[in-house]
This record gives structure tokens, sequence and C-alpha cells, in this order.
């Protein structure tokens, strides 16, 4: 069940930032349209991939309801542990959506990029397993730290940790003002691209 937590967390970042840089440039016909608004599309993509992460986690909650006869509380807190994991991937998804169109072979290299943080955010093994002169590095990792609370609510029966939820909710939030800012500062130029 911790794992399947983990993946479905991480999922959610992963299918989104994957698929970003393939956003534009898989509907080119809305860039020449005018009154379309391209910010639309990697919303839209999150919002799809937050449909299939609600289902994942449906599922978990079942399991759990099976394997230990109840759910804890602190399942309650589930949405807002995820929307700085949300406001993270919309951000990377804004600028990813834009450079996918400039430099076309970024969608090769994220497949390959967006495991690496898999590895790197204590997706497979919990926090504490990590050496403890190491687990600084854990502790700055936006994800790891998003894997470690979406476990800690949903298995642990632990509540959110406010000061990393806030730390968490800034980066998140400061990712996505740039991502935003980047991209539509480039859209202009999309249509001269493709």
């Amino acid at each position: 069940l911790a794992l399947f937590v983990s993946l479905t967390a991480f999922g959610l970042f992963s299918e989104t930032v994957g698929a970003a840089p393939q956003l534009i440039l898989g509907n080119s016909n809305y860039v020449k349209r005018v009154v379309f608004p391209l910010e639309v599309l990697p919303v839209a993509r999150l919002l799809s991939n937050l449909v299939q992460t609600g289902f994942g986690f449906a599922i978990v909650l079942v399991a759990l309801l099976v394997v230990r006869g109840g759910l804890p509380w602190t399942v309650l807190w589930l949405p807002v542990v995820l929307l700085p994991l949300c406001l993270l991937t919309l951000g990377c998804a804004f600028f990813l959506a834009s450079l996918g169109v400039f430099v076309r072979d970024v969608g090769h290299v994220i497949g390959f990029a967006v495991t690496m943080p898999m590895f790197l955010s204590a997706v497979f093994y919990p926090v504490s397993s990590v050496p403890v002169d190491w687990q600084w590095a854990m502790n700055i990792n936006p994800l790891a730290v998003v894997v470690e609370e979406v476990r800690g609510v949903m298995l642990d029966g632990r509540s959110p940790d406010w000061a990393a939820f806030g730390l968490l909710t800034l980066t998140g939030g400061a990712t996505l003002a740039a991502g935003l800012v980047w991209f539509m500062r480039s859209k202009n130029a999309f249509a001269d691209v493709l």
C-alpha cells in the first residue's frame, strides 16, 4: 500500500510533466486561432491526470478498508497535501510546454529526466531509511516531502507538517508563477516556430 500510494502521488507529477513538451506541438491547430487560450492546455492535462490520481487513491482507500478495516481520519487532508504538488506540477508543465515548441528534442529527454526524481523522492522507501547525513537532501526535495506527507495522511494517520506544507506551497506557487510568466511571454512566438 505504501508503494502504491507513493507511485500514485508521484504519477500525477510524472504524467503531467512528461506530456507537457508535446502539448503545444500536438495541438498546433489551436496556435493559429487567436481566440483559443493556449494556457488552458497544461491546466487541462493536469486536471485529467488529477482524475486518474483520484481513481488511484480510491483504490487505496478500498484496500485500506479491506486490509485494516477502516480509514484514518487524516485521509481528509489528502486534497490539502496534494495542493503544493499541483502548483509545482503546473508550473513545470507551463515551462516545458513552451520549451517543447522551441526545442523539439526536450520531449525525448523529459522521459528520462522524470525517472530520476522518482528514485530521489522516497517513492520506494521512507525518508527515515536514508542515512541521517543525507536526510537534508530529502527535506529540500519538494517531491520527496509531498510523497512522505501523502503516505503520512493516508497510511500512518499523521496530520500534515504545517511548516513543510507552507514552504511547499510557497515553492509551488513560485514555480507556477515563473512557469506561467515564461509561457505567456513566449506564446506569441509559437505561431512563428510552428
